[in-house]
């Protein structure tokens, strides 16, 4: 078995449970919030995870290029723009997740719906430039 692989495969493993969480999380919240308003801690905490997990492991990703080739993937193009996209949404989700926690209780039902439907469409982007990244790559 060859090492590199299989550190690529744990950190793929690790980035598809991340996407798993801020999507379905998301979705779970923002359903939540629309039949009963209310704070939804739980999910929002998963919801947290699963974005600190995709950055983490997205991370892994470079690292394990830098560690077996010496540098970062080359990336050019199209899949520049959709890594930007991704960073730029688990950046986002991460403070969206991060406020909902600290000032659910002081937001109004409508304010809490309008961040789950943010964080579901942060979710989607970043789950639609995964498809990107990962063919122009």
């Amino acid at each position: 078995m060859d090492p590199q692989n299989l550190a690529y495969a744990l950190v793929q493993l690790a980035h598809n449970f991340g996407a798993v969480a801020v999507t379905g999380g998301a979705v779970a919240g923002w359903v939540t919030q629309r039949r009963a308003p209310g704070q939804a801690t739980g999910l929002v905490w998963l919801v947290l995870a699963g974005w600190a997990l995709q950055a983490a492991s997205g991370a892994g990703f470079g690292l394990i290029s830098l560690a077996w080739y010496g540098q970062f993937p080359d990336l050019h193009g199209v899949a520049v723009a959709a890594l930007v996209i991704k960073v730029s949404c688990a950046t986002a989700g991460l403070l969206l997740a991060m406020l909902l926690l600290k000032f659910s209780g002081a937001w109004s039902a409508t304010r809490r719906r309008h961040v789950w439907s943010g964080l579901v469409g942060l979710a989607a982007s970043a789950l639609s430039a995964a498809a990107f990244l990962r063919w122009f790559a």
